[in-house]
């Protein structure tokens, strides 16, 4: 198992620069871990969030060869009865934000919710695939906001006046569906 100093790498699969930067804060200095990212093309599974998880970590592990991190979000409308989820990503490129607020224009109900799994292998043969969720309730809402991450400018937390693309890194990472989830991994990994 590789690592720096005293501290094991542990590999986060993603070719976001954003994504890594969030997981990096929301960590911190004080595990004995140090976090790296390796942009791997993976399959675009198709089914729930923990099955697609599960299978994406599986391919990582075969090709990093060591600790590895996977992460995957969804943001699902009530509702649409939790659509797009997984498939976000997708939905996003093709509608935009506009797109995906006039998804709901014939609903009341601009409820969702963001979840993030992450899904850990220790690099050990035998251990299995754990997973990590967080999950925040919210509002989907016209854009607002830089437009640096992803669905951030139409996504309104529950108690908030402003969408995550209008509130501050640290404010962010203080609530989000990726820090729920990362905070559960790093109590594991302590």
């Amino acid at each position: 198992m590789a690592s720096v100093g005293a501290r094991k790498l542990l590999t986060f699969v993603t070719g976001n620069p954003g994504k890594l930067r969030e997981a990096i804060a929301i960590f911190g200095e004080d595990l004995p871990w140090k976090l790296v990212s390796v942009k791997l093309d993976l399959p675009e599974f198709q089914g729930e969030p923990d099955e697609i998880s599960i299978q994406k970590c599986k391919i990582a592990m075969e090709k990093v060869k060591g600790p590895v991190i996977i992460e995957d979000t969804c943001l699902c409308f009530n509702a649409l009865n939790g659509l797009p989820g997984p498939y976000i990503k997708w939905f996003l490129d093709k509608l935009g934000h506009d797109g995906l607020n006039k998804m709901l224009a014939g609903f009341e109900d601009k409820s969702a919710y963001a979840l993030c799994t992450f899904s850990f292998h220790s690099g050990k043969e035998g251990d299995e695939i754990m997973l990590f969720r967080g999950r925040i309730d919210g509002t989907i809402v016209p854009a607002a906001g830089d437009n640096k991450f992803g669905w951030d400018p139409i996504f309104k937390p529950i108690g908030y006046s402003r969408t995550f693309a209008e509130l501050d890194g640290d404010s962010k990472n203080a609530i989000s569906h990726r820090s729920k989830a990362l905070t559960l991994l790093k109590q594991h990994l302590q």
